[in-house]
């Protein structure tokens, strides 16, 4: 979902940014106190950089969440606009849901309450504004929890994945969450790991639609990683009942983004 710049990816830029590694081996478990705090051991720090890197087999790349349409009628043509765009689409739009759905989806799973985690999923794909956005994050997250499932084998994942067997719609934040529960990874950094990618993943669309530079690409990332980490924060311990965005133009652009003309992207 993200692209790579220089000998660093993006989702490393922002991992490495909230994680402090610990010296923990591959198949150790965190202790509860750590599933706590804000340290990340190794382990777990390896994997969310192995599921968010952009080799991770999700098809990020060819989504621009409506921003192409942004870009076409002139609303975002350059890193000061875009960064405005992403703020209100981050504070208002998915990226609040997606992180409030994500906690409840990790919380339940660690919880090992499989109700709880069918009916954030239910909710999540039914929030979806249009066509694409909804294919935006079921195609996304049927991709990662097929491909987390067969590459990270894990007995609580695979039994969670039995939710959504025979093709059934699974969001991408929800199954990012699971992945994270079942692997012990606390909620905070996968989360904060999670809205890094996928600012990451809007601007690599920008900086190939707009055209933007990748400079500019990175400058609008960096600016971005405050908010996140406010998000972060404050969607821990949101409820359900904070669900809801006003990111208008941003969901609109994903609709009429269904019948433009001249298209590099699925939604």
């Amino acid at each position: 979902m993200l692209t790579t710049m220089g000998t660093i990816t993006m989702a490393e830029y922002a991992l490495l940014s909230i994680s402090h590694l610990q010296g923990t081996s591959d198949s150790a478990r965190a202790e509860p106190d750590d599933l706590q705090s804000d340290q990340l051991p190794a382990a777990a720090l390896r994997k969310l950089l192995a599921w968010l890197s952009p080799s991770f087999p999700v098809g990020g790349f060819s989504y621009s969440h409506g921003l192409e349409w942004a870009v076409e009628d002139g609303t975002v043509n350059d890193a000061n606009r875009l960064q405005a765009w992403l703020a209100e689409i981050l504070r208002y739009g998915a990226g609040w849901s997606d992180a409030v759905l994500f906690c409840h989806s990790h919380r339940a799973a660690t919880g090992g309450n499989p109700a709880g985690v069918a009916e954030t999923n239910a909710l999540a794909v039914a929030l979806q504004p249009s066509k694409e956005r909804r294919l935006e994050t079921t195609a996304q997250g049927r991709a990662f929890l097929s491909t987390v499932t067969a590459t990270w084998p894990n007995d609580r994942l695979a039994n969670l994945a039995e939710l959504f067997a025979d093709g059934a719609d699974v969001a991408y934040p929800v199954a990012v969450a699971l992945a994270a529960a079942s692997h012990d990874i606390p909620p905070a950094p996968a989360v904060n790991a999670y809205l890094g990618a996928f600012v990451a993943n809007l601007v690599s669309a920008a900086v190939r639609a707009v055209p933007l530079g990748q400079t500019d690409g990175q400058r609008v990332i960096a600016s971005l990683s405050p908010l996140i980490e406010t998000l972060t924060n404050e969607t821990a311990s949101a409820s359900l009942d904070h669900l809801g965005g006003s990111a208008w133009r941003a969901d609109i652009a994903s609709m009429k983004h269904e019948t433009q003309y001249t298209r590099l992207f699925r939604s």
